[in-house]
C-alpha cells in the first residue's frame, strides 16, 4: 500500500533534557546543586508530530521557521537523520530557534528553562513557506497544522494554508492553540482538548449536552467538517451527522506529555487511508493509550497500537533499552515464575511499590533446565510470559538465558533491585550494578515445588 504522505506546517521546538543528582545546597544561595549526568536532545513541538507520523508509517515533509543558531541547525540534522523533506523550511536571520531545557533530578522536573521568540515570523518568511506550500501540496494526502503558539502560524499564514489547501481538495487537520479559532476557519477539523474547548466556546463542559452545545459551536462558528474534543480518560467527543462519544482504551497512565500529537497524527493516517472518521477516531484512541503508557513524548509504533497489553510488555532485552524512561524509578527482580500463586503476587506487588516501573527478567526454560531440573519448567517460556505480562503491576517481562540476569541488569541499570527474604546475609547478583538493593520476605509455604509435591500425591 501507498504510505500516507503528510505536510506538517507548524512551530519546531528543540526539547533538551538534563539528568542529574542533588546531594547539597550551594553556598551561594538556598538552592539545590544538581550535577549534571546526561543530556539529551529530542524535536519538541511540531516535530514530535512528525516523530508520531513516521513512526506510524507515514512520509513526512515540513514547512517551519527556524533559526540561524545551534538549535536550527540541530532540527536540521534531526529531520534529515529521520528521511523528512525539508525543503520547506525557512530560515529567519536573527530569530531564535525555541529550545526549552529540562532539567530532572530524583525523577522529578526541578526547572524548565525557555529561550525563544515567540513574535510572529517575518512577512518574508510566511510567503516563503506559501510559495513552497503550493508548489510541493500536490505531492501530500493531507496537511497537519501544529499550533504551539511561537509565532509559525500567523492567523494570516494559517488563512492562506487553508485556502490553499481547500482548493486541492486536501484535509486539514489542526492542533489549535489559544483561545480564538477564527483564524483555523474552514479547516477539516480541529484537535482541542475539554480545557481548550470550554475557553474557545465560553461554554462550561459538565455534561453530555453542553458538551454537545460546545461541539456544534466549534462546528459552526468555524466550519468544520468535523467538530471534536478530546476528553481524556472519556475518550473523544464527536460531532459529524450526529453526536458520539468513542471511548479510549484503558491502559495505565504514566504521562500524558505529547498525547495531543499522537491523537492528531493518528487521525491523519487513518483519513488519508480512507477510513471513516469513527474508525480514525477509535485508532486515535488506541495509539494515544499506548503514548500516555509511556514517560515522556513517545512516538507510537503502528505495530504497538494493534497489540494487546500483554504484548506491549513483552520486549526484547533490545527494546528495553529505548522503552526504559530515564526520569522514572525503575525496579528490577527476576525469576522462573512456572506456575504463579499468590506468593508470587505478593512479591510482586511489594516490588512494584518500590518505584514506578518493575522490569521482570524472566528465566527462559533452557536456564530453568539448568538450574532446576530436565522436567522443568511445568510451562515454557511464552505461556509463563504471557501469564506475567496481564498482572497490573508489572511494566515489563524480559526473557533471560543464562543461570542469572547480571548481563540483563547491567543493561536496565535499575534504581532499585528486588530479591526474596532468603537471601538474607547472601551476595544478590547486580547489586554492584543497582543503587539500591531490598529484600522482600516471601510467604511461609507458597511455592511452585510444594504445587509440583501436591499434584504428584
Amino acid at each position: 500500500m501507498k504510505k500516507p504522505n503528510i505536510l506538517v506546517i507548524g512551530d519546531l521546538i528543540v526539547d533538551h533534557y538534563l539528568w542529574g543528582g542533588v546531594d547539597r545546597i550551594s553556598p551561594e544561595a538556598p538552592v539545590q546543586v544538581v550535577d549534571i549526568k546526561e543530556e539529551e536532545f529530542l524535536m519538541g513541538g511540531a516535530g514530535n508530530v512528525i516523530n508520531n507520523l513516521i513512526s506510524l508509517g507515514g512520509k513526512v515533509g515540513v514547512c517551519s521557521v527556524i533559526g540561524d543558531d545551534e538549535g536550527g541547525e540541530f532540527l536540521q540534522k534531526r529531520l534529515g537523520e529521520k528521511g523528512v523533506v525539508k525543503e520547506g523550511l525557512t530560515i529567519q536571520k536573527g530569530r531564535r530557534t525555541s529550545k526549552k531545557s529540562r532539567i530532572i533530578s530524583s525523577h522529578q522536573q526541578i526547572l524548565r528553562i525557555d529561550r525563544e521568540d515567540k513574535e510572529d515570523i517575518s512577512k518574508k518568511s510566511e510567503d516563503l513557506i506559501v510559495l513552497r506550500a503550493s508548489i510541493v501540496l500536490d505531492f501530500y494526502d493531507c496537511v497537519i497544522l501544529s499550533d504551539y503558539g511561537k509565532g509559525v502560524l500567523t492567523n494570516s499564514l494559517v488563512g492562506r494554508i487553508i485556502e490553499l489547501a481547500n482548493g486541492k481538495n486536501k484535509p486539514v487537520l489542526v492542533d489549535p492553540k489559544g483561545s480564538d479559532y477564527s483564524k483555523y476557519k474552514g479547516a477539516t477539523l480541529l484537535t482541542p482538548n475539554k480545557k481548550e474547548a470550554c475557553e474557545a466556546t465560553n461554554i462550561d463542559i459538565k455534561d453530555d449536552d453542553s458538551l454537545k452545545n460546545a461541539l456544534k459551536k466549534l462546528k459552526d462558528e468555524v466550519e468544520l467538517e468535523y467538530s471534536i474534543i478530546t476528553l481524556s480518560e472519556d475518550g473523544i467527543a464527536l460531532l459529524d451527522d450526529e453526536f458520539k462519544k468513542i471511548p479510549t482504551v484503558a491502559r495505565d497512565v504514566f504521562d500524558v506529555t505529547g498525547a495531543g500529537d499522537t491523537v492528531i497524527s493518528a487521525i491523519a493516517i487513518s483519513l488519508v487511508s480512507k477510513k471513516s472518521i469513527v474508525e480514525a477516531i477509535e485508532y486515535a484512541n488506541r495509539a494515544a493509550a499506548v503514548a500516555v503508557s509511556h514517560v515522556g513524548c513517545y512516538a507510537v509504533k503502528a505495530e504497538e497500537i494493534d497489540q494487546g497489553q500483554s504484548g506491549r510488555k513483552i520486549v526484547t532485552i533490545e527494546e528495553i533499552i529505548e522503552l526504559l524512561p530515564k526520569n522514572r524509578k525503575i525496579v528490577f527482580t527476576n525469576g522462573c515464575f512456572d506456575i504463579l500463586h499468590s506468593g508470587h503476587i505478593k512479591y510482586l506487588k511489594e516490588a512494584k511499590s518500590f518505584g514506578d516501573i518493575l522490569v521482570l527478567g524472566l528465566n527462559e526454560d533452557e536456564s530453568i533446565k539448568r538450574l532446576k531440573g530436565e522436567n522443568r519448567p511445568i510451562n515454557e517460556f511464552a505461556d509463563r510470559a504471557e501469564v506475567m505480562a496481564a498482572l497490573e503491576m508489572i511494566d515489563f517481562v524480559v526473557g533471560f538465558s543464562d543461570d542469572t540476569p547480571y548481563e540483563l541488569i547491567k543493561v536496565i541499570k535499575p534504581n532499585i533491585l528486588v530479591k526474596g527474604g532468603d537471601y538474607e546475609g547472601r551476595e544478590v547478583v547486580g547489586s554492584d550494578i543497582a543503587d539500591e538493593t531490598r529484600l522482600v520476605q516471601f510467604v511461609d509455604g507458597k511455592s511452585t515445588t510444594n504445587i509440583i509435591k501436591r499434584c504428584s500425591l
